[in-house]
This record gives C-alpha cells, structure tokens and sequence, in this order.
C-alpha cells in the first residue's frame, strides 16, 4: 500500500476491470475514468474508488481525473472505430499525453503489444505509435508490451478454445507455425499493479512475456492436451490472408471478426519477448512464480467452467454503429417503433420471476424455440456480427454493460428490470426489456421487443421478421412463468 493516487482508464475493459480490483485489493487510492458510470455500478470495487465519468477525447474530462493523479495506468484502445482506428488512437494518445504533463503526473503506464520492427500489422504499428505518443510530452511513460494474453475471458484464450475445441483437424494459415510468448492474465496484473510501487519514475520499453515460447499449432495442442481432448491434426495451408482467416475466426469462435482482425494481424510475425527489454530490469517476477502455459490455460478453463469468470473481452466490445449508439431523438419526436409486448400475471413471487428473467440465455437459451436464436446468431456471424457465441460471463446473475449472446445489458434494477441492446448487425435499434410488478396478491412480467428502425431497410428488416415474433415472444414468456413457478416458494 502506498499513498500515491492512482488512475486507471479503460476500467470496464478486460485488463482494466481486473487490474481495478488487484489495486483496490492492495487498499491503494484509486480513481477510474469512465464514460458511462452506470457499466462499473455492479462491480465489487465500486464504492472503493474515485469515479470520474468523462470522454477521453476531452481534454477538460482529463484534466480532471488526472488532478493530483501521480501514477496514470492507460489501457484504452479503438479497434471498433473502424478503418481508421490507427488515426483514433493516435489523437487519443495525444490529448491525454498532453493532459499528463499539464497536470503533472509522475507516471504513466500503457499496455501495448509484442512488436518487432518487420511487424506488417496495422493494428502492433498502432500500439507502438500510441506508445511513442505517450511518452512524448515527457512524462515517464512504461510501455509493457505483451503477447497473446490467456485468461478466462480474453479474447486471445476465447478464439484459441474454440478453434481447438470445435475442430479437431483443420487446414490453418501458415502463422500457426509462427513462435508467441503468451502470458497469463495474473502475470500481467502482477506487472501492472508493482508499477505503482516503484521508488523513482521509469521511462521506457518492456516486453512480458510468460515462462513458455511455442507456436500457435503448439498452443492449440497444448490446450488439447490440458482440457482432455485428443491431439488436434494441423493441415497449414498458405492461402488464408489475415482477412480471410479473421473471418474464418469469427464462424467458428465467439470473437466477430472485428476483433479477430487484429489478433490474426498480431500473429503473421513472430511474437516474442526481447530478453534486452525484460520487464525484470525494474519489476521482480511474482512471488509464485511465473506461470507456465499449461497453467494459465489449466486455470482460465478452471474459472470458465466455474463461472468465476470476472472480465470479459466482449464486456467492453460494442458493435452497434454509430447511429445506434447515439441515437437519441425522444419519443415525441416522431419516429416510429415498433413493438411486440407480451404481459402475464402469475402466483409466482417477483423475487421468483427475477430469477427467471436474470437466468436468460448462454447455457439456460432463451425459454424455447432455441433453434431460432441459434439461427438468428449464425446469419448475425454470416455478416460480420457478433452472433450467438459470446454467451454470458455468469449463468445466473448479470451486471450492467457486459455481453450476453447478442446482446449487451443496458439497464438492471435488482428485482425490477432488465433492458437489454442488440448488438446484431440490424438496421436500426433493438431492445428486450423484462419489467416485473405488483397486482395485489399476484404478479405481472411485462416483456417488450422494441425496434427503431433505420431508413427503408429497417422497416422491411422489421415486417420480415414479425411472423418470427408470433411465436418466439409468446412462448418465451409463458416458459419464463412456467420456470419461476416451479421454484420452491419462500
């Protein structure tokens, strides 16, 4: 513990959330700079750090989570912001570099990528021009530079489960023959979380990187291995381009090819820490021990299984377009919605309803016509879309902003309601909303699928779809009943 304030960005992301809690847990002072408060109010360090909610774009919004800050951990990143993602981190890099050195802080921390200098991905160029950005306007700045991250919940270990789960002989481009150095998720936070503990400001470029250096194909084989199954058969094959293996990524695991993009991209060169640029040169390994690959992924299979799954890759990830996430035309405006409401009333208790309702979809689906929603998920996959994959950090209960199949928790009131947003490719704006009431001595669910369409397509998109609705939404709700009634009454 020290008294040093701390600033965390990207606090709802993977490596933010957890890095959160390390911090907290060590009763150190933290900050965190959100856009949307709302995302973080379910998480178990909430009323232990400084909340600031503002844009990082916005120097002013900086200015004032960086006032008295002396270490300033940055962890955001722009892969959704489409083709020019590069240029968007570049003058976000910029404005809170700038914001740093006018409020004098001490350090700064930034998570980049593994790069060497053949790298030909956009996406390892962009980190290692964030990370020069950062330290440009001369605040000591600590680029750690990581390779493939294994964890429950990171994007790296969902596309490497799936790929190895789903097939056991594949054809694969050539870089599965290419070297990474992964890492496990608590190395990394261990690195992270000691930079805050050092005696003097540090400038400068450290990779981290775990105790294995393998290939890709090595990897799969080793997950295979750890998880029981038999040895995986691997075809590489020198036709896939990281575009088309990204997209052949995103059919068969949870991660959309948005982001398996720039996965894929990290990999078409060797990934592999410098041993010149070890992080040991100022931080000491971790008590334990660093972990070996069989380890992180005996542990990450261990947390998934269990359900201890704490951040996730798609809990910070949207897809809705532009359009839909700032949609903000109030209803007296004119536009049209449509809408499908079911209402039942039921013996049941609504502390009963509310476990049913919290309990949708992943492993529970979606109280009948599953068939539909897988379907629904494969055609989403079949352009881009996010699908049905992604499934649910935890079986039973949901904190607001994380991902749930499709969809992603806008709105929780314990009890009360849930509001859910689509993140299918659509055109328009979708939402699932469960709002549980009184009626004397019963109890009322009202269920609501509502649709603001975009433009001609989305009205089209909307009656196309409606003889779907007349069987799916009155049957999920009537199960939902079903299954709240069957519990055993308090």
């Amino acid at each position: 513990m020290n008294n040093r304030l701390l600033l965390v960005t990207g606090a709802t992301g993977y490596v933010g959330g957890r890095l959160v809690r390390e911090l907290v847990a060590s009763e150190s002072q933290v900050r965190v700079l959100v856009r949307d408060a709302s995302k973080i109010i379910d998480a178990t360090w909430h009323d232990q750090v400084d909340v600031i909610e503002g844009d990082a774009f916005d120097i002013s919004d900086l200015r004032r989570a960086l006032e008295g800050v002396h270490t300033a951990y940055y962890l955001l990143h722009s892969l959704n912001s489409g083709k020019n993602f590069a240029q968007t981190e570049e003058q976000m890099a910029t404005v809170f570099a700038t914001a740093a050195q006018e409020c004098g802080v001490k350090q700064i921390v930034y998570l980049g990528g593994i790069a060497n200098d053949t790298a030909t991905s956009k996406h390892l160029t962009s980190r290692v021009q964030v990370g020069h950005t950062l330290a440009s306007r001369g605040t000591p700045t600590i680029e750690m530079r990581a390779g493939i991250v294994i964890g429950s919940g990171s994007a790296s270990f969902e596309m490497l489960r799936h790929l190895t789960e789903r097939l056991p002989i594949m054809t694969t481009p050539k870089w599965v023959k290419n070297r990474t150095h992964p890492i496990a998720i608590r190395d990394v936070i261990w690195y992270l979380s000691q930079s805050a503990e050092l005696e003097k400001p540090v400038s400068g470029i450290f990779d981290i990187g775990g105790l294995d250096v393998l290939t890709y194909a090595e990897m799969m084989n080793t997950f295979a291995k750890v998880a029981g199954l038999r040895k995986r058969i691997i075809i590489p094959v020198p036709v896939l381009s990281p575009g088309l293996s990204s997209l052949w990524v995103g059919l068969v695991t949870p991660v959309p090819a948005s982001i398996a993009r720039p996965l894929v991209g990290s990999l078409i060169s060797e990934v592999v820490a410098d041993p010149d640029k070890s992080i040991h040169q100022i931080i000491n390994p971790p008590p334990d021990g660093l972990h070996s690959v069989d380890d992180a992924i005996e542990l990450a299979l261990l947390r998934s299984t269990e359900a201890l799954t704490y951040t996730r890759w798609s809990d910070a990830t949207s897809n809705a377009s532009p359009w839909e996430a700032n949609h903000t035309d109030p209803s007296w405006a004119g536009a049209t919605v449509y809408s499908d409401v079911r209402t039942l009333t039921t013996t049941a208790s609504p502390a009963a309803v509310w476990e049913a309702v919290e309990r949708i979809g992943g492993i529970h689906g979606w109280y009948g016509s599953d068939w539909a929603w897988h379907l629904r998920g494969f055609l989403d996959r079949l352009v881009g879309g996010v699908g049905l994959r992604r499934g649910r950090r935890n079986p039973e209960h949901l904190r607001v902003g994380e991902s749930l199949d499709f969809w992603r928790v806008e709105g929780r009131v314990e009890g009360e309601k849930l509001r859910l947003l689509a993140e299918m490719k659509l055109p328009g704006l979708a939402h699932l909303e469960f709002t549980i009431t009184r009626d004397g001595e019963r109890c009322v669910l009202r269920q609501e699928a509502s649709f603001l369409p975009r433009g001609l397509g989305g009205h089209l998109y909307w009656w196309i779809i409606v003889p779907f609705h007349t069987f799916v939404f009155p049957g999920m709700a009537k199960n939902l009943i079903r299954y709240a009634e069957s519990l055993p009454k308090a």
